[in-house]
């Protein structure tokens, strides 16, 4: 079927050029005109959605085409924007870069390029201008369809604007659209995994304001409205997930400051396959939700609140004794270090936790095995059957005295492997993120697996 999508993709030149300073000042300012925009990040990023829902008072989403392909990104895509008047795409890192850096698939251009969507290049023009065109017309050509429709020009002046614009303009042929003016109370602080988030951001949504008014100012949204309005019709064929079991499983989610880095997709997956969802605190609540029948230790930064987890020492020991017990059990990043018996803090110091896992974590000060890998099981466990693989992604500071061996990750240009995940039946904790589109079947064996834990309970 063919779904009308007015909808347009915001790339950069380079990772920490402003796309999500710039794509939440769009998202708001749209709103403020009545629209109801959707958000959607390209590629395997948590934060940034983050922002969007912070805009936008509902969970944005992620399209990425290595965890899935072609037909799937459109669907979720098209999906994900029913209802919606105008849908915008993060870009991700520099707008062609893609797998494993030297190639442009699962890059902005290539979402772009699979989704027909047409693309806003956002440029840095602090301290340059004429070199300006020479890096747009390198965008340009460098693909015989780039896709880009506009520019925006990001820390720039009104006076350098009133000369950019028509220099671009001759120099190039692409529209330029605005830009955003240099101003350090819209900027959005990083940290080692990225962006801090949106909860730790004091006074956001004024931040954010400030930034749409700054981008209603000085760029031309008529324009970015036309540009997303003639975005072809986006052909799909529709996800229709059927219940896994008879019963509705209570699927025990780790929510808060702690645990934040949940997939809008994985939940809605885990629903339509007849799961019941109930999120819980680790930080503040005592015991997991009554008649839990699945748990799921999502990553995030426990180790910012590696004290208060340690201190709530109900939790920790339920969690504990529920995974012991044989309860259905996904953690991820995070969520693996919770169940760890220690996690040293970035500054050393070490915390009990759940005790699960007989060894401890700790920061390393680099980034660990980062990227996209394919898992390969060893044999059947909770989620893949034996020889069964899924694509995931890794980003983190942290080692496990004991990362596991029940699966093997790898990276798939270079070939590069390492062994990986704690799996059985009732268990898949490990480094890696899973989406579970990418594998539908890994979801609901998951879904049944929590079903028969509470009929035989």
């Amino acid at each position: 079927m063919t779904a009308r999508v007015p909808r347009l993709l915001i790339g950069a030149a380079r990772s920490g050029g402003g796309k999500t300073t710039v794509v939440c000042a769009l998202l708001r300012a749209l709103q403020r005109q009545g629209l109801r925009p959707a958000a959607f990040k390209c590629g395997p990023d948590f934060i940034d959605p983050l922002f969007h829902a912070s805009v936008l008072g509902a969970p944005g989403g992620n399209l990425d085409l290595f965890f899935t392909p072609e037909q799937t990104v459109r669907a979720l895509l098209a999906e994900g924007s029913r209802g919606c008047g105008v849908s915008v795409l993060e870009g991700v890192m520099g707008y062609y870069d893609g797998l494993g850096g030297t190639t442009d698939r699962a890059s902005s251009w290539d979402l772009a390029r699979a989704t027909g969507t047409p693309a806003v290049l956002l440029l840095d023009a602090g301290g340059a201008s004429l070199s300006v065109c020479a890096q747009l017309r390198g965008f340009l050509n460098f693909r015989p369809d780039s896709f880009i429709r506009a520019v925006l020009l990001n820390r720039c002046t009104a006076g350098q604007y009133a000369f950019l614009k028509p220099l671009l303009e001759r120099e190039c042929g692409v529209p330029v659209a605005g830009y955003l003016p240099p101003d350090p109370a819209i900027a959005l602080e990083s940290r080692h995994l990225g962006l801090v988030t949106a909860a730790e951001v004091p006074g956001l949504l004024q931040k954010l304001d400030r930034a749409a008014d700054a981008l209603a100012r000085c760029a031309d949204l008529p324009l970015l409205l036309r540009i997303a309005e003639s975005a072809p019709g986006l052909s799909y064929e529709p996800l229709c997930p059927q219940p896994a079991a008879l019963t509705r499983p209570v699927f025990a989610v780790a929510r808060d400051e702690a645990f934040c880095f949940l997939y809008a997709e994985n939940l809605a997956l885990l629903r339509a396959l007849g799961a019941e969802v109930r999120f819980f605190s680790p930080l503040r609540d005592r015991a997991l939700p009554e008649g839990a029948s699945a748990l799921w230790l999502c990553g995030g930064y426990p180790e910012l609140h590696a004290g208060a987890l340690s201190e709530n020492r109900a939790m920790l020991d339920c969690v504990r004794r529920a995974v012991s017990s044989g309860l259905p059990t996904l953690a991820e990043c995070g969520g693996f270090l919770y169940l760890h018996r220690t996690l040293c803090t970035p500054d050393g110091e070490a915390f009990p936790m759940a005790g699960f896992f007989p060894g401890g974590a700790r920061y390393t000060g680099r980034l660990r095995r980062f990227g996209y890998a394919t898992l390969t099981a060893a044999r059947a466990n909770l989620l893949l059957g034996a020889g069964a693989g899924f694509p995931a992604h890794e980003f983190h500071y942290y080692e496990s005295d004991d990362c596991g061996a029940d699966c093997t990750a790898r990276k798939p240009l270079s070939g590069a492997s390492w062994p990986c995940v704690h799996a059985g039946p009732s268990l898949f904790a490990g480094f890696p993120h899973l989406y579970f589109y990418a594998d539908p079947a890994a979801a609901a064996r998951f879904v049944r697996a929590a079903a028969a834990y509470r009929e035989d309970d």
